[in-house]
C-alpha cells in the first residue's frame, strides 16, 4: 500500500496551497529536491526497471507458450512431449531469482545505510518535530523558536551544505512525517524518538502530510516546509525571536483571550498563556495557513475556526469557544496583530 502511495501520489491537497502560491511544489517523489529524496527516487526507478524487465520476460515467455503450443485440430487431442527432471531449468528458476533478490537487497540496504547513518555535520540546523492530534509542533532548540505546522529551513548549497536534522517525537498516537520531495516517510512513535534529515537544494514551499493513520482528522494533518534562502531564513529567525508586538487597539481582544479557555491550551509570548495542548500562537499571522494547513490564514477563516472548528476540520480536538459576536470580533482582531 505504501509503495503504491509513493509511486502514484502526485497531486497535492488543494487546501494545503495558498491561492496564487506559485512557490508551492508538487508532491511527486519523481521531482526530488533533497539528497534523501533523490536516493529514494533513484532506488524506486531502479526497482521499477528490474521488475519491468521481469514482467516483459515472463509475459514474452507466456505469449510464446500460448502461440507455440496452442491446440490444433490435427493434433487429435494428443498430449505434447513432456520434459521431466531438467537440471538446467531447475537451476535457472532457482539461481536467477536469488540473484535478483540479492541485487535488490544490496541496493536497498545501501540507500537505507546512507540515509539512516548519515553523520550530522557542524552547522546543521536542529529541529524537534512533535506530532499531535492533529497538528505539528516545531521547536528550534538552538534558536529559541517554537512554531506550528509550517516548518522553515534554509536551502542547502552543494558547495556549502547546511542540512536540517529533525528529531521526531509524538505527543499521543502514531504519526508519520512525510514530505515526498525532501525525504522518505518516517514514523513518530510515542516514547521512541526517531530522526530524519533533509538538505533541500532549491527554495520554495514543499508539501506533505502525516503518512500514518492517527485518528479522524489524519487526512487534514498537513505539512508545509518553506525552504528559504540564507537571507530570508535569517530574517524569519529574527522575526520569530522577537516577541509579538500587539496593537494597542487590540487590548480588548487580549482580555477575551486571557479570560477564556484559550490560554489553557495555547502558549503566547508576552502573556500568561503557557498551554501545551495547542499550537504556539505568538506569531500566528506569520503562517500562511491555520488548522494544520486545512484553511488559508484569513480573517474570515480564523473567525470561523474560533467560532466552530468542526466547520473546517470535523473531529478537531479544539473546542468551539461559543463567544459572543463582540468578543469573537475582538479576539480575531487581536490575533491579526500577532505577526
Amino acid at each position: 500500500m505504501q509503495i503504491a502511495l509513493l509511486l502514484f501520489w502526485s497531486g497535492k491537497p488543494l487546501w494545503a496551497v495558498e491561492p496564487g502560491d506559485s512557490t508551492a511544489q508538487s508532491t511527486s517523489i519523481f521531482s526530488s529536491a533533497s539528497t534523501p529524496a533523490k536516493s529514494i527516487t533513484d532506488l524506486s526507478a531502479f526497482v521499477l526497471v528490474i521488475t519491468g524487465i521481469i514482467f516483459l520476460v515472463v509475459f514474452a515467455m507466456l505469449l510464446y507458450s500460448v502461440v507455440r503450443f496452442r491446440g490444433r485440430a490435427m493434433d487429435g487431442g494428443r498430449e505434447p512431449a513432456q520434459v521431466y527432471g531438467s537440471m538446467q531449468i531447475e537451476l535457472a528458476w532457482t539461481i536467477i531469482p536469488i540473484l535478483i533478490v540479492v541485487v535488490l537487497f544490496l541496493a536497498t540496504a545501501r540507500v537505507i545505510h546512507a540515509i539512516e547513518d548519515a553523520p550530522e555535520p557542524v552547522g546543521a540546523l536542529d529541529v524537534i518535530a512533535i506530532g499531535h492530534q492533529y497538528w505539528w509542533e516545531f521547536r528550534y532548540p538552538k534558536l529559541g523558536i517554537v512554531t506550528a505546522n509550517e516548518l522553515h529551513i534554509p536551502v542547502s548549497n552543494l558547495s556549502h551544505p547546511t542540512p536540517t536534522f529533525l528529531q521526531l517525537l509524538s505527543a499521543d498516537a502514531d504519526h508519520s512525517f512525510w514530505v515526498p520531495q525532501l525525504a522518505g516517510k518516517t514514523d513518530l512513535i510515542p516514547n521512541h524518538p526517531n530522526r530524519m534529515w533533509m538538505d533541500p537544494q532549491r527554495t520554495g514551499v514543499f508539501l506533505g502530510q502525516c503518512g500514518q493513520y492517527c485518528g479522524t482528522q489524519h487526512a487534514k494533518m498537513l505539512l508545509r516546509v518553506s525552504v528559504d534562502g540564507p537571507e530570508d531564513f535569517a530574517r524569519w529567525v529574527r522575526a520569530q525571536q522577537i516577541p509579538a508586538i500587539e496593537d494597542a487597539g487590540a487590548i480588548a481582544g487580549r482580555r477575551v483571550f486571557e479570560r477564556n479557555a484559550c490560554m489553557n491550551c495555547h502558549q503566547m509570548g508576552g502573556t500568561p498563556a503557557n498551554g501545551r495542548f495547542g499550537p504556539d500562537l505568538t506569531h500566528l499571522m506569520s503562517r500562511a495557513t491555520i488548522a494544520a494547513g486545512a484553511a488559508e490564514n484569513t480573517r474570515d477563516n480564523l473567525r470561523l475556526w474560533i467560532q466552530n472548528p468542526s466547520a473546517i476540520k470535523p473531529g478537531s480536538l479544539m473546542p468551539a469557544m461559543k463567544l459572543s459576536d463582540a468578543d469573537l470580533d475582538a479576539v480575531v482582531s487581536y490575533m491579526e496583530t500577532l505577526h
